[in-house]
């Protein structure tokens, strides 16, 4: 068995560990017989794994905003793992793949179909800049990957640059890339060029930011790529889940260096795309044009799993090297699916929903900080929140077990969330929740911050 990391900060990651005594006294208080049955079944059958072992408990339906579990006990889901965009079974993306499924509901390779061929031009047309070639993938992992071997291929360079505490998915390819020991400690030898830089992050900088992001780690990207002379691609998340928002002129100084010395720029929009910051995609707020950009998840419309590489017409240069062949490249429901979900975020006008409740959300999250000294920041961009929970406002120092008993406390009132780096709430509904449901949400919330807050000061 490979040695777990030491350092327990070392497994504090984008998602949470699910192995902490509170999770086993949670389970005792809420869940059924029937429902530990089940759970035991999965354990039984299932490869363990760190994130999603032991499960939290055993889902029946999911509709709109919420989950529902085997005992109809319902919860508005502000986690769902970036993938409901459009809220569970919307009726327009169920009607698309019903229709899809009885008329082509597979194309086989070398084959095309005429749902993927649509999809590929609206996602064209939608993109900014010159980003006009598509290729599909099953999943966010497979498309990081295509991003990969395109970014060698068109550049005949093989080192990367990215970023620490980043997640690209969970391929050997991809956590070379990525930036989480949970996911690359004791895994061996990954893959050789993988260059890491601190993220922006003036939380934890070590160029010692303070409060604000000063641009050091974007300068240091530049120096990098001045002393390496050789890098073939920048990938980044645009906006980091924890979350963290960089500073505007962060990706233009990126930019600015990539096209200095010949290095392209991948921006891994895997969970954010297609609406979740307020814009279709999240680097549209920053005014800068990738030379790739990786898009899945919300996709699939809360159905599929299914992602997609764009990319810019000049880097089409694999036409005689196979660049993702995969068996589902051009599934054509699918691609229905997806299709369906364009149409209900320009239809419902969700980034104008967005971008009005997120506003309304942020201001009500900052009103409940000035109330409770538990809370140590509130940042968001859409409808991506983060409330920061820390012992002592000064040091922010991390209120893990706090921050645990205001989840299994939500949990136990009707809201379900992540955790992410051990203390930070992470707030992701679907797109289409009213303000009565995020009022409901934000009412949970509360309550149980200062339930917690109350015993700690």
């Amino acid at each position: 068995m490979q040695d777990s990391p030491k350092n327990i900060d070392q497994l504090k990651s984008e998602g949470d560990l699910n192995i902490s005594p509170q999770r086993s006294a949670w389970a005792k208080e809420h869940l059924d017989d029937e429902t530990r049955r089940w759970l035991e079944e999965d354990a039984r059958y299932f490869l363990h794994q760190s994130l999603s072992t032991p499960c939290l408990n055993v889902l029946k339906g999911s509709r709109g905003a919420e989950i529902e579990d085997l005992h109809g006990r319902r919860l508005l889901d502000f986690h769902g793992n970036n993938v409901h965009q459009v809220g569970y079974g919307h009726p327009r993306v169920i009607e698309a793949i019903t229709a899809q499924m009885k008329e082509l509901p597979f194309s086989p390779r070398r084959y095309t179909n005429i749902p993927a061929i649509n999809l590929a031009r609206r996602l064209a047309e939608l993109a900014p800049g010159d980003l006009n070639r598509v290729l599909f993938a099953p999943g966010g992992t497979t498309a990081i990957g295509m991003a990969l071997k395109l970014a060698r291929a068109a550049t005949g360079r093989f080192k990367m640059i990215s970023t620490w505490d980043s997640f690209h998915g969970a391929s050997l390819d991809a956590i070379s890339v990525g930036g989480e020991a949970i996911f690359r400690s004791g895994i061996g030898p990954l893959l050789p060029g993988c260059e890491h830089v601190p993220p922006p992050d003036n939380r934890h900088c070590p160029f010692k930011c303070g409060k604000a992001c000063n641009l050091q780690c974007a300068d240091y990207i530049e120096y990098v790529l001045e002393k390496e002379g050789d890098v073939a691609a920048v990938i980044a998340e645009t906006v980091r889940c924890t979350p963290f928002i960089p500073p505007l002129d962060y990706w233009k100084k990126i930019r600015s260096a990539c096209d200095k010395h010949g290095t392209l720029l991948i921006l891994d929009e895997v969970p954010i795309c297609l609406g979740r910051t307020g814009k279709m995609f999240a680097c549209e707020h920053y005014g800068i044009v990738p030379d790739m950009l990786v898009i899945g998840k919300g996709l699939g419309g809360g159905i599929f799993p299914f992602a997609a590489l764009i990319a810019r017409d000049t880097l089409n240069v694999m036409a005689d090297k196979a660049l993702g062949h995969y068996t589902h490249e051009k599934n054509p429901v699918a691609s229905a699916a997806a299709l369906a979900t364009l149409d209900v975020i320009e239809r419902e006008k969700l980034l104008d929903h967005v971008q009005s409740l997120s506003a309304y959300a942020l201001e009500r999250l900052r009103q409940i900080m000035q109330k409770h000294r538990l809370i140590g920041d509130v940042r968001g961009i859409g409808l991506l929140m983060g409330v920061e929970l820390v012992r002592n406002r000064d040091t922010m120092e991390r209120a893990t077990d706090e921050a645990e008993q205001v989840m299994y406390g939500a949990l136990s009132n009707g809201l379900n969330f992540k955790l992410t780096m051990g203390n930070i709430i992470t707030l992701t509904p679907a797109l289409t929740i009213t303000r009565t449901e995020m009022d409901r949400a934000l009412g949970i919330l509360e309550n149980c911050i200062a339930s917690v807050s109350q015993a700690m000061f």
